[in-house]
């Protein structure tokens, strides 16, 4: 028969204790390593992104204004169409009524 590696019974729970504690240790989180340059990346990854949220936003409202202008555009044109409209209108009625006149002075005569 072999014989037992630990002779007592004060040995072998020493050397669960042991066991048990080299386990949990394994276990256990790693302390991380922090990059030096870590902070000057971020740093830089922050500035580069509110440089492209600025020139976005600057994009957009170049847009808007540019829509805005198309729009103020559009509205005098059709301003101005409504008004030759209506010039045609007046002219139209205009000649309806001188018609209608010289039609009447033409039956009393």
């Amino acid at each position: 028969m072999k014989q037992p590696k630990y002779g007592s019974f004060a040995e072998r729970q020493a050397a669960s204790v042991e066991a048990k504690k080299a386990l949990v240790a394994k276990l256990r989180p790693k302390p991380t390593i922090v990059d030096p340059t870590f902070e000057d990346r971020r740093a830089a990854q922050q500035r580069e992104l509110e440089a492209l949220r600025a020139q976005r936003a600057a994009e957009r409202a170049a847009k808007r204004e540019e829509a805005a202008k198309r729009d103020a555009e559009r509205q005098a044109l059709e301003a101005e169409i409504a008004e030759a409209r209506e010039l045609e209108l007046r002219a139209a009625q205009k000649a309806a009524r001188d018609a209608r006149y010289a039609a009447r002075k033409q039956r009393r005569k």
